[in-house]
């Protein structure tokens, strides 16, 4: 008998049934509060009508019309829809499917457009986990191990993780924007620069914002040297932080976003946006795929853009996202020693008495808190951070909810 590859382990038993907004309903009937959204992708719920209705009508008319054969309307439609939320100066898109397509496609245009071999990611970062998407993530090795050697020409610099570090976030930012000049001067010279990679809040590495000053420092490093600013949009784009994209929190301009996740709703569909005169220095025939730009998921993508701007989405994902801040705060005990986050992404990081990450207790509550009817994943380099992520549609009674279950898991630990 087949069966799916033994390595692949997953975070809760369940086996679902069906989904409704902020809700999974098991094979057994069991209703669970779904604080995952698919690791950040379900942004309107599972099954908006919307959505549905989108997805729906335009199965029934095409499917796949390959796009660099032919054009479809929903592919065309939703070009000129990003036009309107997309950060200014940002005219030019390419398709593909999953995040680790678009971060290998903001490199491969990185490098062509400057003509210059190294990037620069910062540590904690997530970006995938093909080979250059795994070589650039430093979350974790799990993400990189075991098919060395990884790609070559890629350097790393410190996020400014004040929690690990034991300092202030203004302590932080100096060490972390001091290091990356050390780096420019010792192991890749701005000359051979292409770009710096960022996420705004660092996602499978912990739930850790960026801040202005860091990122200001990055913009000002860019420019002063020719280096391209890739902002890291793939969790936090699209109403996650409670702006349509995590840079904006910060006023400082990318040269290239990439997006994935929360733009379809479920469907796979990711793309990188720079300006059309750096896109046009990307070389003939580097942009491409057989399924990127599916009809099916761009019409899913067109309604779950209407449905977040119609619905006041992003608002709520702020409104919501500091009562859940608020409220995993001031539910933090003893066995918690942070608790950060930016909009509707939320992390406790869970330590010892010493101060050491305590994964097995985070661990115990995120199973604890799955038997208890809500669903959450744990992130970071030692799997020691209880993440919250639920849909952007979620209520202010849902949070209460959710904060319920917390606190009855915090007391049960």
């Amino acid at each position: 008998m087949t069966a799916l590859s033994p390595v692949l382990k997953q975070a809760t038993p369940i086996t679902v049934d069906h989904g409704e907004g902020c809700y999974l309903y098991a094979t057994d009937g069991r209703r669970y509060l779904d604080f995952t959204a698919g690791i950040g992708v379900t942004s309107t719920g599972h099954c908006h009508p919307r959505v549905v209705e989108a997805a729906r009508a335009q199965v029934g008319s095409l499917i796949h019309g390959q796009y660099t054969t032919v054009m479809h309307r929903p592919l065309l439609a939703l070009t000129e829809r990003l036009g309107e939320v997309l950060p200014d100066g940002l005219d030019s898109v390419f398709f593909s499917n999953s995040g680790s397509e678009a971060i290998e496609a903001a490199l491969r245009l990185a490098r062509q457009a400057t003509g210059r071999p190294n990037v620069i990611v910062f540590h904690g970062g997530f970006h995938g986990r093909t080979v250059a998407a795994a070589t650039m993530t430093t979350s974790g090795t799990r993400f990189s191990a075991g098919f060395s050697p990884l790609m070559a020409g890629v350097h790393v610099a410190p996020f400014p993780t004040a929690y690990r570090y034991g300092w202030s976030e203004e302590q932080a930012t100096d060490f972390a924007l001091r290091e990356l000049d050390y780096l420019l001067t010792t192991l890749s010279a701005p000359a051979e620069t292409a770009a710096f990679f960022v996420e705004p809040v660092l996602g499978e590495g912990g739930y850790i914002p960026g801040n202005t000053r860091f990122f200001e420092g990055l913009r000002e490093r860019a420019d002063a040297h020719g280096i391209l600013l890739v902002f890291d949009e793939i969790q936090t784009g699209f109403g996650r932080t409670g702006k349509f994209f995590g840079h904006q929190h910060f006023g400082v301009r990318p040269d290239v976003i990439t997006i994935a996740k929360g733009l379809a709703s479920g469907f796979p569909l990711s793309g990188i946006a720079a300006s059309r005169e750096l896109m046009a220095k990307a070389w003939p025939g580097s942009q491409g795929g057989t399924y990127g730009g599916n009809a099916v998921a761009c019409a899913a993508a067109l309604a779950t853009i209407e449905v977040i701007e119609s619905e006041g989405l992003v608002d709520n994902a702020a409104a919501r996202g500091r009562q859940l801040l608020e409220g995993v705060r001031a539910r933090a005990t003893k066995a918690i020693g942070d608790v950060r986050g930016l909009g509707l992404m939320v992390g406790a990081e869970f330590t010892t008495a010493t101060g050491e990450p305590d994964t097995e207790t985070a661990a115990a509550a995120q199973r604890l808190a799955v038997d208890k009817g809500l669903l959450l994943l744990t992130c970071g380099a030692y799997s020691n951070v209880v993440r919250m992520i639920p849909p952007l549609v979620v209520t202010g009674d849902q949070i209460e909810e959710a904060l319920g279950i917390w606190s009855a898991v915090l007391d049960e630990l």
